[in-house]
């Protein structure tokens, strides 16, 4: 449907490997290689003559003089699917995207993995509240005991930690929000107390599933409510968090009432909430 397709999601939920499966054969431009970064960042206007579409450029958000390029491209040619793109970095990818791509990009946020295809499920019909589905659904089941139910909350959905059972989650988590903060948040978005923002993390994590109170957040933390209001949505964009609007008819109270707060992973979620405790 779009000349060009980025994928985003959290660190490590696997973006690059998914693509790489999906675009194999295709042209593969990864801008870790410092080669390749200084061409694209210096010469950002030829980098797809050597690089000719259909490509798949990793790391994308280490040159953003590239997202003028693919503009250009795009309007020019009128192709569809010649340009698939992903990077770890989603403040800056969503940057230019914003900038340069609005309308011409398709966006995919992909999470860590859902139950079913953790436990290898193909049935993948979208959900409807219909008996025709749940009839449907009940022919492809897996059975699952008490202690693996309890294993996935405190694992997680990372891939890496599905593909390795003895994987320590928390030295794994712990290591991730170290990432986290120090390649992201600390650079992007100009927030110099790390310990309190890990501390709001936590208190976050507290209050999963319960209905957003941002003024008792920032009181816990102690940091002003529009700090707490900025820290969240930095959360929100990193796909670490989701704030779940709720039902009314009136659609104008679905927009004013409180959301609920949830941490979309439950390996994330369980580590901040053990250091609550």
């Amino acid at each position: 449907m779009f000349g060009a397709v980025l994928v985003a999601g959290p660190r490590q939920v696997g973006k690059t490997t998914m693509l790489a499966q999906l675009t194999g054969g295709m042209n593969r431009a990864t801008l870790d290689d410092p080669i390749l970064r200084a061409s694209a960042e210096e010469e950002s206007g030829t980098f797809f003559k050597d690089n000719p579409p259909p490509v798949f450029v990793d790391e994308i958000q280490k040159a953003p003089a590239l997202f003028e390029q693919i503009k250009l491209y795009l309007d020019r040619e009128r192709k569809k699917g010649q340009f698939f793109l992903c990077g770890s970095q989603q403040f800056r990818m969503m940057k230019g995207v914003s900038e340069s791509l609005a309308g011409r990009i398709g966006l995919v946020t992909l999470l860590g993995f859902s139950l079913r295809e953790s436990h290898g499920i193909a049935f993948d019909i979208p959900f409807l509240p219909t008996a025709e589905y749940f009839s449907q659904r009940k022919l492809h089941t897996a059975d699952i005991s008490y202690d693996e139910v309890w294993d996935t909350i405190h694992r997680g959905s990372m891939p890496e930690l599905q593909d390795n059972p003895d994987f320590n989650w928390q030295m794994f988590y712990g290591a991730y929000v170290r990432t986290y903060i120090e390649r992201d948040v600390r650079e992007l978005s100009e927030i110099g107390d790390t310990v309190k923002f890990t501390k709001f993390m936590v208190a976050a994590a507290a209050s999963t599933g319960q209905l957003l109170n941002l003024s008792s957040l920032a009181r816990d933390v102690g940091i002003s409510q529009p700090t707490a209001e900025r820290w969240l949505a930095i959360l929100v964009a990193s796909n670490l968090v989701y704030l779940l609007q709720p039902y009314f008819n009136n659609i104008t109270k679905r927009a004013v009432k409180t959301p609920k707060l949830y941490f979309l992973d439950t390996g994330r979620w369980r580590e901040h909430s053990l250091k609550a405790l």
